[in-house]
């Protein structure tokens, strides 16, 4: 009889911390379960597999990880590349007309050199075209303007290598060094960019 009570402690006590497994082959009663990873109070080992479920788990959530993150760098690439391409036709639109722009800039080189010319000594006829060519020239200026081209202003300024080409160097002693004397071509900006430098005659 003591021997009965000692056993029925001991399935009680087993009966508390078994993993409940279905695939226990113990031969005790239906309450009577073998602790996980333990011998079973028959002495055969326990034959679970709550290990193998546990690493199978276990392996899940790491690839479960592995794939979140591909995930979330996936959409921060995209969300970037999103961008740069907003940035890029930004710039395409900003900047669209600049290519015509240059050429109205040279357009007006050609003004500037014919409403240059002295027209004291020109008949009334030559004069009248050359009061034409002003009126034209000041409308182009106009246009250049009213698309943000603006003139660099460099003439008496220290010499900018950013805005600026040097095509011509000479000493003059009431000058200051790198100043420039001349402007050979007009420099002019669009928008916030350099549309096109400016070529002058430095004092060395």
């Amino acid at each position: 009889m003591e021997e009965k009570k000692k056993k029925q402690k001991v399935v009680n006590k087993e009966e508390k911390d078994a993993c409940r497994c279905h695939n226990c082959e113990c031969e005790h009663g239906e309450n009577e379960k073998c602790n996980c990873g333990e011998n079973c109070n028959c002495g055969e080992e326990c034959n679970c597999n709550c290990n193998e479920k546990d690493k199978y788990i276990e392996e899940l959530e790491t690839k479960l990880k592995s794939v979140t993150d591909f995930a979330a760098r996936t959409q921060a690439e995209m969300i970037n590349f999103k961008k740069r391409k907003e940035e890029e036709t930004a710039n395409m639109l900003k900047y669209c007309n600049e290519d015509i722009l240059l050429r109205f800039v040279e357009i007006c080189d050609n003004f500037e050199r014919a409403i240059k010319m002295d027209d004291d000594n020109l008949t009334d006829e030559v004069s009248k075209f050359l009061e034409g060519f002003k009126i034209m020239y000041t409308h182009m200026v106009n246009v250049l303007e009213s698309n943000e081209v603006k003139e660099i202003e460099v003439l008496g300024k220290p010499f900018d290598p950013n805005t600026s080409e040097a095509v011509i160097v000479e000493h003059t002693e009431d000058k200051e060094h790198n100043e420039v004397v001349e402007v050979l071509r007009k420099g002019y900006t669009y928008k916030d960019k350099l549309l096109r430098p400016a070529m002058v005659k430095i004092n060395d």
